[in-house]
């Protein structure tokens, strides 16, 4: 999981398919990376303002990965960011808890 973005309206989260599990004998063994059978990625987003987030996944995250891979190349402004952004808010429906 990693933060991409944040700021006082939204926050971005990249959350990682890649699942790290201990070595076999348990002990004093390095971490081992599987890959689960369904391998996906998923973006998190949080609008702040409204309390509310939404998860892209499959074509929604590869959509976004596309406007991340365009914000690297072509460096927006904080006002592009947050307007793309509010975009993807619309979509969301499920209420930010905090457990």
């Amino acid at each position: 999981m990693h933060t991409l973005y944040d700021s006082d309206t939204y926050s971005v989260t990249h959350m990682l398919a890649n699942a790290v599990t201990p070595g076999e004998d348990g002990v004093g063994a390095e971490p081992v990376r599987t890959v689960p059978t369904l391998a996906r990625h998923g973006f998190e987003i949080v609008d702040k303002r409204a309390n509310k987030e939404v998860y892209l996944d499959g074509s929604w995250a590869e959509l976004f990965q596309q406007h991340i891979s365009a914000w690297q190349q072509n460096t927006p402004t904080q006002e592009e960011v947050e307007d793309t952004l509010e975009q993807y808010a619309e979509l969301a429906q499920n209420p930010v808890v905090v457990h």
